[in-house]
């Protein structure tokens, strides 16, 4: 699949907030490419604003936390 750059950037700032509203005994291993991967499917599905791309990722990050844990 091909991204704008702009896209690009707008996931990377979308990546490191989330990752930047985990707590530290919360950060998992593998936890930031499991963000950044669900990222990625939500711009796949369509989802290109930076909130959306955030809202997308906080929702599952427990549901990921618990799964890598």
């Amino acid at each position: 699949m091909q991204y704008s750059s702009e896209l690009i950037q707008t996931m990377r700032q979308a990546l490191e907030t989330v990752m930047a509203s985990v707590p530290a005994h919360q950060s998992v291993f593998g936890l930031k490419a499991a963000v950044a991967e669900c990222i990625l499917k939500a711009a796949a599905h369509g989802q290109t604003s930076y909130d959306g791309l955030v809202t997308s990722a906080s929702d599952q990050i427990q549901a990921m936390i618990s799964m890598l844990s």
